[in-house]
């Protein structure tokens, strides 16, 4: 398993062609959206359990979540300030209109690779890395561009192509997902 985030993105930008290649190979793999989530859910609960992502924080650094009127409200609340006053000073309209994001990197909130605002953190980051929510299938641009973000994101992407990218059949399948657990 890979921790290290200079070698991660290293070796992301190396197989960036490759990562793509396996995307369309799952979208086209003939696999029910669950099989494939029951494969991708064992490989996230290993990768998970061996990586202390206080130990990284690199989505914090890297990632700017887009927040909704209920995020900025908690967080609003929860450091004190007015909703007027938190959006002036910490973030910017999402280039998308989807809400707004932080307007810095990284997140303001962070110190020492812990968040001060764990407990009303964005839904955003309360699911990051994504990977473990159901119809993985539909996220696959999202995960390949993670991967040279999240150590959990390229480990289980790694550990994916290792498991099924060259399997034929859907039994061979079956028995890696018994196999795992």
């Amino acid at each position: 398993m890979e921790i290290d985030l200079k070698k991660i993105r290293m070796l992301s930008k190396k197989k960036w062609d490759e990562n793509w290649k396996f995307r369309s190979f799952l979208k086209g793999y003939d696999i029910t959206i669950e099989e494939l989530d029951a494969i991708v859910h064992k490989f996230y609960e290993q990768v998970s359990s061996e990586i202390d992502c206080t130990v990284c924080a690199n989505c914090c650094k890297q990632v700017t979540p887009v927040l909704d009127q209920e995020d900025i409200e908690r967080l609003s609340d929860s450091t004190g300030i007015s909703i007027s006053q938190f959006k002036k000073q910490y973030l910017v309209e999402d280039e998308d209109g989807e809400g707004f994001t932080f307007n810095r990197r990284p997140c303001p909130f962070l110190k020492n690779n812990l968040c001060t605002q764990y407990y009303c953190r964005p839904k955003a980051c309360e699911s990051f890395p994504h990977i473990h929510k159901p119809e993985f299938v539909f996220r696959l641009i999202n995960v390949v561009e993670n991967c040279s973000i999240c150590p959990i994101v390229f480990n289980v992407y790694e550990y994916l192509k290792g498991e099924i990218w060259h399997h034929d059949d859907l039994e061979t399948l079956v028995f890696i997902l018994d196999k795992n657990g």
